[in-house]
Order: C-alpha cells, then structure tokens, then sequence
C-alpha cells in the first residue's frame, strides 16, 4: 500500500464490507469462564514454557485528544466569556483536588470563578503549568495514593507488567511504541521509578521504546480523491493508524505477548482482578496453542491423506476449529486438498482476546464473518467496517453483547519454535478511510488494517468474556475523576 498511485485507487474504489454471519456472542463465539476454568487455566502458566514474555503498549498518541474538551473551554475562556456549568472545564475545575497532578502550589485554592476555570485550563494545558496539551497520556499522571506517590500511566503499566508478566529470571520486558519526540519525556518517567519498582517488587525492567515506521504513513486527497498538497505543494503523509505497528509486533522476538493500550490502567487496587483474567487470558492461550501444536505435530507422522487414520484426524480437526475458533471450512472432496487447507489454517499466530459486556463503551466488537476463501472466522471489527445499509449486518451489529477493549494475548512462535512473520497475516482488504483536516481544510486518510482487526485477520482468534472491571481507559481527561482512577 506504499504506492501513491495504489493508494489514491483505494480511495476511488474504497474497502469491501466485511460479510458479517453474526455477532461472536456467549452461544457462539465467547467463552464465558466459570469459577473452575478461571482456576485451571491460570494454572497453566507456569507449567509450561514459553519463550519469553513482553508486554506490548501502544502508546504513539499525543494526549491532545484527551484534552479536546478542555482546550475548546480554554479557547472560550481566554476570548472573555465563561463556560457552562456541565462544561469539561468547568467540571475539571471543580474537582481539581481529585486529580493526581494537583497541586496546591500550581492550581491554589479552588473558587468558584471564570478567572480560575481560565487558570486551571491555561495550568493543565500549556507551558504556564504541566504542558499536557502537548504531552503523551503516557507521562500524565494519572493516579495519586495514600503515601503521596503519584502515578503516569506509563508507570502503572509497569507495576501491572510485575505482576503478570514476569520471566523465570525476575525480568519483565516491555516494549513501548512512542512518538520520537516523545522519547525523552518516556525516558524521564521510566527513570522517576524504575529503580524503586525494581526493588520493591524484586525484578528487573527491560523497556524498550520503538517508533512507527514514517514508511508506513500513506497520503491523503481532498474530498474528490484528487492528492491533497500542502502550501509548498508536497503532499500530506498521515501516519496510517495502528495497524502500523503491526511490524513494531513483529519485531518482539518474545513468544507470549500482552497487548493493552496505554490509557488502560486503573488504581492498584484493581491490579488482583485485573491480574488474574491477564493470567487466565495467558493459560487459555497456551492451552490453545498446545493444541493446535499436537495436531500439526500428529500430521507429520500421519502425512498420507488416504489413510483412514488422516481423515479421522482431519474430522476431529475441523470439529476443534468449529467449536473452538469458529471456523467453518467449506466441504472439499479431494482428500489431499482438505489436509493441506486444514493445516494451513492451524499453522498461524495464536491470539485470545478479552470481551467486555456492551455497556455503551466506544469500541469495535467481536463478529463471525465469512472469509474469502469460503470460510468462516472471528473477528474484531470497527464500526467503519460495517455496512450499516445491508440489513443483516446492522442487525447484527445491534445485537452484539460484547465490545473490544483492546485486551490480548498472543503466541507468535509456530510448532517448530520458529517466529511467524506477522506481516504474512494481515488482510489489506480490511483498511478503511476515515474523514480528518489539515489547518481548516477537509482530507480523506487512508488507515492501514488496524493491529487487532485487519492485521491480525488471518490468526486464529478465540474470544474470552472478561468483567468491565479490567476495562478502565482515560478517553477524556474527566475520565479519571471515575472511581477506578481514584483513591479508595
């Protein structure tokens, strides 16, 4: 999609739908653990092995969305009206004491005033105080406890990366993808802690700090497909979403990796139910992995596809990728044909993602579509990707339970212990164009296949419900006056 040309004709010629057959729900397609499967497959963590295990935190964005709201606010505020009362501002203003970056010092008593609601806007935002209009939510602080210490998101990534996902040595590996820009704010807070955490919680970090490849930005048109040129007559190259860092991802050499976005942390005292469905997610994983892996192993010694043997191997195969994964294989009479696809459909990257019960979160959801190939998978998908003038699909999408919260685990090592190569797995047909401005003037971008949608298309998925307790994201920056981000 590197091309300019190819990309100006996906914009004439636009995405495909995807064929949704139903929404993935706790009848078909979610698996809701009981009390005894929490148990067992947090068990099987530690018992067998992995090569490796990195926490993986896309964390590229600047908190400028974040802080969407307050900026309009201040805008008001600084052309001398004031602002409404139910405002972001406003609210923000009231209860700055709850926040974890307040200080008497910078933000001093709380009144009941425009002058204030101007100055905490102007002290959040800009160089007159904390700067977070220009900061990564990575670095912003997000939680305060009793002891006085004062939490970034980045750090409570590290105190949950401790508990979940150490290594046998005591280590704990992340990988951390970031702005350049933002690399040395990153820097500053990991070493605010990192030698505290170490010996507190007696392991050793290794965090690395990677960058989207400007390779992978695509350019933009007007409304009327034609290039969009900047004043000095270059074009505009956006970079193309998270589906990006789809070889950020490929570049972990460890095999059990964690997925969760930067702004999805909460006050420790959530970390044990947090904990335990990571771990849970973790077993399930392996235990799927371990399967799968047993199947392939069993036919290389029982290779020959006329052997009665093979075939009950194959029906038994199938039977698992119906239940399990959803994946329904059109019926194919030629013996050896059915082997080799029922193969290649077992010898892909393994990921179980956490689903959260449809509360009116934003978020794409788990779905059941049909491939091109003629088979069935599951899959996570945008809003975007939904045709909401075919019937069916919008009723689907009316009728779906759960939504995604961006929690995963994946196994990225086959059979053999060899590293897939993730790139191999993304379907290009699963991008979408998204509607933005450059200074004041309308664009069409063109988003690469997301990280957990398009670009994780051809893995084989399995769904798990997980309680809203684990789900605690900062969208807005009122967000974290919510309990899950307050101290008891």
């Amino acid at each position: 999609m590197n091309n300019i040309d190819s990309q100006i004709e996906r914009f004439r010629t636009g995405f495909p739908w995807m064929k949704i057959v139903a929404p993935a729900t706790p009848e078909r397609g979610i698996v809701v653990m009981n009390e005894n499967d929490l148990r067992k497959a947090e068990a099987y963590v530690p018992m067998f092995p992995v090569a490796g295990k990195c926490k993986f935190v896309p964390a590229s964005g600047a908190a400028s969305r974040m802080f969407k709201d307050i900026f309009a606010g201040l805008d008001q505020l600084k052309a001398g009206n004031d602002v409404a009362p139910d405002s972001a501002v406003a609210k923000m203003a009231a209860a700055i004491r709850s926040f974890a970056f307040y200080t008497e010092e910078m933000f001093g008593p709380v009144e009941d005033s425009r002058e204030y609601r101007l100055n905490v806007a102007a002290k959040v935002l800009t160089g007159e105080g904390l700067g977070y209009g220009e900061k990564p939510k990575g670095v912003i602080r997000f939680h305060r406890y009793p002891d006085g210490e004062c939490r970034t998101a980045f750090a409570e990534h590290l105190v949950e990366g401790q508990e979940y996902m150490r290594n046998g040595d005591g280590s704990v590996n992340l990988t951390v993808t970031i702005s350049p820009d933002h690399l040395e704010l990153f820097k500053a807070a990991l070493a605010e802690v990192k030698d505290t955490y170490e010996k507190k919680y007696g392991v050793s970090y290794n965090i690395r700090f990677t960058y989207q490849d400007p390779a992978t930005n695509t350019v933009a048109v007007d409304p009327d497909n034609n290039l969009f040129l900047k004043e000095d007559g270059t074009p505009l190259t956006r970079p193309a979403g998270h589906g990006a860092l789809i070889y950020n991802l490929n570049d972990v050499e460890e095999e059990l990796i964690s997925i969760k976005n930067i702004d999805n942390v909460s006050n420790e005292r959530f970390l044990p139910v947090i904990a335990e469905y990571k771990k849970a997610l973790m077993g399930k994983c392996l235990m799927l992995r371990d399967r799968i892996f047993s199947y392939l192993n069993t036919f290389e010694i029982v290779s020959d596809p006329e052997d009665p043997f093979c075939a009950q191997l194959c029906d038994e195969v199938e039977a698992f990728l119906s239940k399990e994964l959803c994946i329904s294989l059109p019926p194919q009479d030629d013996p050896k044909a059915r082997m080799e696809t029922i193969i290649s459909k077992l010898n892909r990257p393994v990921r179980v993602c956490g689903m959260v019960r449809n509360q009116g979160e934003p978020g794409g959801g788990p779905f059941i579509i049909a491939d091109a190939d003629g088979s069935t998978s599951l899959q996570i998908l945008e809003s975007t990707q939904i045709n909401m003038g075919d019937p069916q699909a919008a009723g689907a999408l009316a009728s779906a339970t759960h939504f995604n919260p961006v929690d995963l685990v994946c196994c990225t090592r086959n059979y053999k212990g060899e590293k897939f190569d993730l790139t191999k797995y993304v379907d290009d047909n699963a991008g979408f164009i998204s509607s933005k401005s450059y200074q004041g003037r309308p664009l069409k971008a063109l988003e690469l296949p997301g990280l957990w949608n398009g670009s994780m298309s051809d893995w084989n998925t399995a769904f798990v419900e997980v309680p809203l307790a684990t789900f605690n994201p900062v969208k807005v920056a009122n967000d974290l006056l919510r309990p899950a981000h307050q101290e008891a």
